[in-house]
């Protein structure tokens, strides 16, 4: 059965990421999330705590956007979140790593977050994919599940490369079929999403939700 709009909001991560967002930019964020119905809102960390309606996640990013944190702070980052209410943890991976497949140095990256915010706190690992051969997806989806991640997601959406792909999602989705794949990054369009559903992915990143579940076309960097 085709999917509805209603259908695609609860695989949205409702995201707001700019620097310059406001407190009153993330409380209008919640509002809008919870009108669309939306499965979570998507926020930077230091935004933390929030106050949402109840059956709304709350995601935050961490070791954001770049991943060239150790991973010590990128470990007391999840932690903080945490503890402060958040649901799920959306981490770079060091990029530069997974180009020099060091991939044991991402799984210890993965695996020091995963420490510090353990289940059932969920994990997202954001690989920058268009950035990454597609070896280089394979190593770092392998490693994230060695890890212990719940997701793997494809783009931070702030990477001068682009966002997410049809191919990424399939790639990722093949590699780890038991973890779940975030796509975020260029989706604009209800056929974008839905391609990107269609490919795997069980969740989205979007920041213009409302216009994409209107059948618009959406504006923006994420």
């Amino acid at each position: 059965m085709p999917l509805s709009a209603s259908d695609v909001a609860r695989y949205i991560d409702h995201t707001l990421l700019k620097p310059e967002a406001t407190r009153a930019d993330v409380e209008a964020l919640i509002a809008e999330a919870a009108e669309l119905g939306t499965y979570s809102v998507c926020i930077s960390p230091n935004m933390l705590p929030v106050s949402v309606p109840e059956g709304l996640k709350v995601a935050v990013v961490c070791g954001f956007p770049s991943g060239k944190h150790a991973s010590f702070v990128k470990a007391a980052e999840a932690a903080l979140a945490a503890e402060q209410g958040a649901d799920e943890i959306d981490m770079v991976i060091d990029i530069g790593a997974a180009k020099e497949k060091r991939y044991d140095d991402v799984q210890a990256d993965i695996a020091a977050v995963r420490t510090a915010a353990p289940v059932p706190v969920v994990l997202k690992v954001i690989i920058e994919s268009a950035a990454l051969e597609d070896d280089e997806i394979v190593g770092v989806c392998r490693a994230a599940e060695a890890a212990g991640a719940d997701f793997v997601k494809t783009s931070t959406g702030f990477h001068p490369t682009g966002g997410a792909t049809v191919h990424a999602v399939t790639l990722m989705h093949e590699t780890v079929p038991g973890l779940q794949v975030k796509a975020s990054g260029g989706i604009r369009t209800m056929a974008d999403a839905l391609a990107m559903i269609e490919a795997g992915a069980t969740r989205l990143g979007v920041s213009s939700s409302r216009a994409i579940l209107a059948g618009d076309a959406a504006t923006g960097s994420y």
